[in-house]
Formats: structure tokens, C-alpha cells, sequence
């Protein structure tokens, strides 16, 4: 069952914990970390992401944010979180499982991003990892996708590292970087294995 399906507020204590992360909804107090990273990451993070607007990086649009992400958890329709450091609770990300699709599907898609002074180290790895853990023990999920971009080597090798597996093409999936671009579809059913770091080189 999913967790603060009935708050109204986003939770303030992590839904994931992983050996060196964790992750929560964002909160207000999360505003000015955010915005450095995303400000000084936007040359690395633009190839891979839909167009951002300057509107998006104010003050009043990450409140939205927050409202936003807490109707998602309370409703079950997705649980946008950020990534931190558990040592020093240093804000290095965001994930989402979104687009829940309960009933028949019991389905979600990840997404993530990783600020450019953090990428690299294996934390979206990591991060990962325990997200899937979350979606198929707490909220009982089936099917967790993800789709990237065939240029995109580091989040394919990412996703395979976890276990998923690519089931094939689609032609301009999502509109990225202000472009209509194919992407290729990777999932993990609660059946497969998740792969742990010993059996992928100790890469977290």
C-alpha cells in the first residue's frame, strides 16, 4: 500500500534509504540548493531534458513544485523525490516514479536527473536501486519504465546495471530539448532480479 496517501503535506522524513542516500519530497527549505544546482548543471542536464523556462527556477514555481508534488503522493499518482547525501544531507538530485497506473497495470515510469558536480560517483545508481526496491515492496507496483535516449550511454549503462531490460524503440517519444526525439524503452517486472553492486563491478 502506498505510504501518505491521505496527507496533504509532503513528507518530511525519507521514503527511500539506500547504505549512502536518501530520498524525500521536496520541501520548502530545499529552494536555494535546488536552484544552484540546477543553475550551474543546465549546460550538462539540457541534452537529455525537456526545455526549461527561466519562469521555472523562481522561488514561487519551486512552491508550486512542492504543492504539485505533495497532491501526487497523497493521491498515489506519483512520488517526486529528491536525492541527498545521508552523511551530509547534500542535496546531489531528483527521481520520479510517475504516471501510476493502478487497476490492471500496477505501473510506473522513472525519470531522474543528477547535478553535474555529483554525476559520475555512482549515486544515481544507487539511487535507483532503492527507488525500484520502494516501488515494488511499498507500493506494491509490477512494472517500473524507464525510457532513454540511444546517445545517452551513462543511462543506459545505468539502467542495465540495476536489471532492466530494453524492450525495443520508440520513434520521437518525448520532446527533448526542444525536439521530438526516439528513445529507447527499458522496464523491470517485480519478478526480475535487481542487481546488486558485487555483480556489476562494485559499481554502486
Amino acid at each position: 500500500m502506498a505510504l501518505f496517501r491521505f496527507s496533504t503535506d509532503p513528507p518530511a522524513r525519507p521514503l527511500v534509504r539506500t547504505p549512502n542516500l536518501f530520498l524525500r519530497a521536496p520541501l520548502a527549505n530545499d529552494y536555494a540548493a535546488w536552484a544552484v544546482l540546477r543553475m550551474e548543471s543546465r549546460e550538462f542536464l539540457t541534452p537529455w531534458e525537456p526545455v526549461w523556462n527561466e519562469e521555472d527556477l523562481t522561488r514561487n514555481s519551486f512552491r508550486l513544485r512542492i504543492k504539485r508534488a505533495a497532491r501526487e503522493i497523497a493521491a498515489d499518482e506519483a512520488y517526486p523525490l529528491f536525492i541527498f547525501d545521508a552523511g551530509s544531507e547534500t542535496l546531489l538530485g531528483g527521481l520520479t516514479l510517475g504516471l501510476i497506473r493502478r487497476g490492471v497495470a500496477q505501473a510506473c515510469t522513472l525519470g531522474y536527473w543528477m547535478g553535474q558536480r555529483h554525476a559520475g560517483k555512482g549515486h544515481m545508481t544507487e539511487a535507483v536501486r532503492g527507488a525500484v526496491r520502494f516501488a515494488f515492496s511499498d507500493l506494491g507496483l509490477h512494472r517500473v519504465e524507464a525510457a532513454c535516449l540511444p546517445g545517452n550511454e551513462p543511462s543506459r549503462r545505468l539502467l542495465e546495471r540495476v536489471g532492466f531490460r530494453c524492450e525495443g524503440e520508440a520513434r520521437a517519444y518525448l520532446r527533448i530539448n526542444g525536439n521530438w526525439a526516439d528513445h529507447l524503452l527499458y522496464a523491470m517486472l517485480s519478478t526480475d532480479r535487481l542487481l546488486d553492486p558485487a555483480e556489476t563491478g562494485g559499481a554502486r
